[in-house]
């Protein structure tokens, strides 16, 4: 696919899911890191009815740092993994704490030697919590909607997001981050997906290959 279609195929995504954004809800940077922790392996609506409550009681870095592990657990549970991610959180703070002056700090290279925090997590820190997009955050969604229109041919996420950079102009990357997702979520589905309706079908790998345009 050339880059001439890759920006047309961006701008009928953008215009098909103008309110396209990020599900998750936080009011501060230290909010969004758990928020996207917890996310791991769960919706994003679990972690929005998840978190209200958790936030109520631990705000703060110095809270979750002191906070018994038992009850970050047990206020989590419903994300899954709970145990995990209680401990990532726990010494996540930590090491706020420790390192950090008790803040997020806003660098790639920075986030992803947090505990519980990898490339695709550092990646939707940066565009959600500082407003600077750094990179594609590879899901299963947006791994889906790159493999199918025929942008990746990789199956390590990775490498999915290095193709992406590749034909992507810098100024649409942030978009990539939310209309693939909604796309992946609304329509490209990983089963039953609503090729019928879908506004880039004309310029799909998968479409093509199915007979479905």
């Amino acid at each position: 696919m050339t880059k001439k279609q890759v920006i047309e195929l961006i701008e009928l995504l953008k215009a098909y899911y103008p309110d396209a954004k990020c599900s998750l809800n936080f009011k501060n940077s230290f909010e969004m890191v758990i928020s996207v922790m917890l996310s791991a392996q769960c919706t994003d609506e679990r972690v929005n009815k998840t978190t209200p409550s958790l936030f109520a009681k631990y705000s703060t870095p110095e809270a979750f740092a002191k906070a018994p592990l038992s009850d970050i657990e047990e206020l989590i549970k419903p994300c899954g993994f709970h145990k995990t991610k209680a401990k990532h959180i726990k010494d996540l703070s930590a090491m706020l704490l420790e390192s950090y002056n008790g803040l997020v700090p806003n660098s790639m290279n920075e986030l992803i030697k947090l505990p519980g925090i990898g490339r695709k997590s550092a990646n939707v820190i940066m565009l959600e919590a500082f407003n600077t997009p750094m990179g594609i955050a590879v899901d299963t969604h947006v791994k889906r909607v790159a493999t199918r229109i025929g942008l990746s041919k990789q199956s390590d996420p990775l490498k999915i997001e290095q193709d992406l950079l590749k034909l992507i102009p810098s100024k649409y990357i942030a978009d990539i981050n939310h209309i693939f997702i909604w796309h992946g979520r609304l329509t490209c589905k990983a089963i039953n997906p609503k090729c019928s309706t879908c506004p880039i079908s004309s310029l799909c790998t998968y479409n093509k290959k199915n007979g479905s345009v």
